[in-house]
């Protein structure tokens, strides 16, 4: 039997190999989509910077891990046999369910899937244990870590809305600002808006990165929580100056300093916290078996799994191979590109042709939104209303030259915007300690931002909105099939053991191209 959960390990070993290539290629659309959608810089400088960030990222994600030990359910109420079919379910799902929205170009969330992939699977488990036991299933509240799991929920939910209208809001006074036309206001305002920007960016980096690293000294990050307020004071005057300088001595461009930058800042923090999502499972497997292995008297189902829920530290060469993968996955995977090209084409400024098509609801939202606009426009004052249409004017917009990639999508204030919103978001929610899905939170302010933008004009409006219902409703599918597969997984396993294993892997493997 020993060689069994050998075996078992080596699966999840090399399961999470496979799904480091999916969830890469599905969630490389976070910290990608603004600067290619830019055209800030050649794609490869692109993929150099998020590359840079990725490493530096998975080097950081080591105390992010024990959400996958003891997160979502209580680990010492476990034995070492139903662990290890806890996180066998998890795995293949993860993989089959993130590979079917990379086939469709759909952005999901790794974190979504994993909290309902292990809140599924440890249903399943405990309640074979319970009714085993002629208990009932209202004993399931000691098993399921239930307060933790509904605030990661009621978080994420959360964070969709705030980031939605946050994004908005912010397009839409930045527009105000700097109008289409940059030559002047650029001059004005535009080392003042880098330097904010570049601050938050900065702030949100140590935030994400040095603050969840186990290898900080705990005092240096205590130090940055208690000076937090003067040092953002003096990155801030810093920075406005500094750029204020390169930009009249030697025409240095402030947005693409700050949309490189927040590639860099967003792809360590999708290194940091999602790396979890691949790889925390297989990590949690493997720790189950050494301890397995360290009490050799005592037998699978025996062996409780309380010492899971101790502090995680995890191999910094696992973190090195697991961060080399995403990197090589974000340079390689076709799926990637298929999924970028979905939320930046939701987010293209022009009218072109159209990833979705046409709803009912989505026709009636555009109908009661142009209602209300017709009703507010006879409310606001004339003289208001030309300074807007002026600062709004596409017309102005700096002509720019068509690469072989095509024209970009939208200009870089509103890539600038996309990255230093979902930062600060990011940010904040980190420091209030609240969860929160970064895939969501940066596709919720990338469309936000494109409906201020005025990117949906009447002929594409209704493309986009069904685009957007689309991905949203997507998300709810992966929460709900999540769930599902990785019960009915997880029951499988337990019935039918390493047959049902055998079986299972088959099946993923022909499913997986």
């Amino acid at each position: 039997m020993d060689n069994y959960y050998l075996y078992i390990v080596i699966i999840l070993l090399a399961l999470a190999l496979v799904d480091l290539v999916v969830g890469v290629s599905n969630n490389a659309v976070n910290f990608l989509n603004s600067a290619i959608g830019s055209h800030v810089a050649p794609r490869y400088v692109i993929m150099i910077v998020a590359s840079l960030g990725i490493v530096i990222g998975s080097l950081m994600s080591s105390g992010m891990m024990e959400i996958a030990r003891k997160g979502i359910f209580h680990p010492d109420q476990f034995y070492f046999s139903e662990i290890m079919i806890i996180f066998m379910a998890v795995m293949i799902t993860d993989i089959i369910l993130l590979d079917i929205f990379n086939t469709f170009g759909l952005p999901t969330s790794t974190t979504v899937s994993l909290v309902f992939e292990l809140l599924g699977s440890a249903v399943a488990v405990a309640s074979v244990k319970i009714l085993s036991n002629d208990g009932t299933l209202a004993m399931l509240g000691q098993y399921i870590n239930t307060e933790k799991a509904l605030m990661i929920i009621s978080g994420i939910l959360i964070s969709v809305v705030v980031a939605f209208v946050t994004g908005t809001v912010v397009m839409y006074f930045s527009r105000i600002v700097f109008s289409f036309n940059l030559r002047r206001s650029y001059h004005y305002f535009g080392a003042l808006f880098g330097g904010f920007a570049i601050t938050a960016l900065t702030y949100f980096i140590i935030m994400k990165g040095i603050g969840g690293a186990t290898m900080v000294p705990p005092s240096f990050i205590e130090a940055l929580h208690q000076n937090t307020i003067k040092i953002l004071l003096i990155s801030f005057l810093g920075w406005a100056i500094l750029l204020q300088l390169l930009s009249v001595f030697f025409r240095f461009n402030i947005f693409k300093a700050v949309v490189l930058l927040g590639t860099f800042a967003l792809a360590l923090s999708f290194a940091g916290n999602d790396l979890v999502n691949f790889i925390g499972v297989p990590m949690a497997g493997l720790k189950s078996f050494q301890i397995y292995m360290a009490n050799p008297g005592i037998a699978p189902d025996q062996l409780n799994m309380s010492e899971l829920a101790g502090p995680v530290n995890t191999n910094f060469y696992y973190l090195v191979i697991a961060g080399l993968v995403m990197v090589i996955t974000l340079w390689f995977s076709k799926k990637a590109r298929t999924v970028t090209e979905t939320e930046v084409g939701l987010a293209r400024q022009d009218s072109g042709i159209e990833q979705f098509g046409s709803t009912h609801l989505s026709r009636s939202i555009v109908r009661q939104t142009m209602h209300f606009a017709s009703t507010l426009n006879r409310i606001i004052p004339t003289p208001i209303e030309r300074f807007l249409d002026r600062r709004f004017d596409q017309n102005k917009a700096k002509k720019v030259k068509v690469g072989k990639d095509g024209a970009p999508s939208f200009d870089l204030i509103r890539a600038s915007v996309n990255l230093t919103t979902a930062s600060i978001l990011i940010s904040m929610a980190t420091s209030l300690k609240l969860p929160l899905s970064t895939t969501y939170v940066t596709f919720m302010v990338a469309m936000g931002s494109s409906l201020a933008d005025k990117a949906w004009g009447r002929e594409s409006a209704v493309y986009r909105i069904t685009g957007v219902l689309t991905v949203i409703s997507g998300w709810f599918f992966t929460a709900f099939v999540a769930f599902t597969v990785a019960l009915l997984v997880a029951l499988a396993i337990s019935f039918g053991g390493k047959f049902a294993v055998i079986a299972i892997i088959g099946i993923t493997i022909f499913v997986i191209p």
